[in-house]
């Protein structure tokens, strides 16, 4: 089990009550050493506060390339933040302090509902003529190539990544723009139709009123 803490004190506390459950506890203290640790292991814990990069974008790195079982532990309490570590990847949230019998409870509940679907390993994700480069950020249109602001790529690629799922205004605002409840949702609006305009495919996104968008054909 990898173990993500800065808190020496609580990783040593947590490691030792792991530990009589059984576990065999790799620790980490940074989020670069968490990225090159969690392909490893059975299950990860997860502190949001680290040192050199925020957690939430550690499980996001973490989930672009492995499926491993995360339950995020934090001291972050708010609603909004219980909400985007779920939607960043996390299999469940725990609020600290805790438990040891609390934590272990949710840790056999996460391993019960079983392992979550590989996210796609392709760089490179193809919808008839346009060819959208998700590592180099660059996408074409029948090998021309597009330029698309920094947003729009977000917006596009957020799609791209799982073809054919809808993903919500909500869940888009959040994980583009950092705001789930922004009141200016409108500019999400804007920025789908430069993609639909820049590209000339105004199926490429796909809108589901009342739901949100996916990725479409042309």
């Amino acid at each position: 089990m990898l173990l993500v803490e800065d808190d020496d004190r609580l990783a040593a506390a947590l490691t030792t009550a792991l530990s009589r459950h059984g576990h065999q506890i790799v620790r980490a203290g940074l989020a670069v050493d968490a990225l090159r640790l969690a392909g490893g292991v059975d299950f990860v814990l997860l502190d949001l506060g680290l040192p050199d990069m925020d957690g939430l974008e550690a499980l996001r790195r973490v989930r672009r390339v492995s499926a491993v079982p995360i339950i995020v532990v934090t001291a972050r309490t708010e609603e909004r933040e219980v909400l985007r570590g779920l939607r960043s990847g996390a299999d469940d949230y725990l609020v600290k302090p805790f438990r040891t019998a609390e934590l272990m409870a949710r840790m056999e509940a996460v391993v019960r509902r079983g392992t979550r679907p590989m996210p796609a390993r392709d760089h490179v994700v193809t919808v008839g003529d346009v060819r959208i480069d998700l590592e180099t950020r660059q996408v074409s249109v029948d090998g021309e190539a597009v330029t698309l602001t920094r947003r729009e790529f977000d917006v596009l690629a957020l799609l791209a990544r799982q073809p054919g799922v809808v993903r919500s205004r909500e869940e888009i605002l959040d994980e583009v723009w950092g705001d789930p409840l922004l009141s200016a949702s409108r500019s999400l609006d804007v920025h789908v139709a430069g993609l639909r305009a820049k590209t000339g495919r105004p199926g490429l996104v796909e809108t589901l009123r009342g739901t949100g968008y996916r990725l479409g054909g042309q």
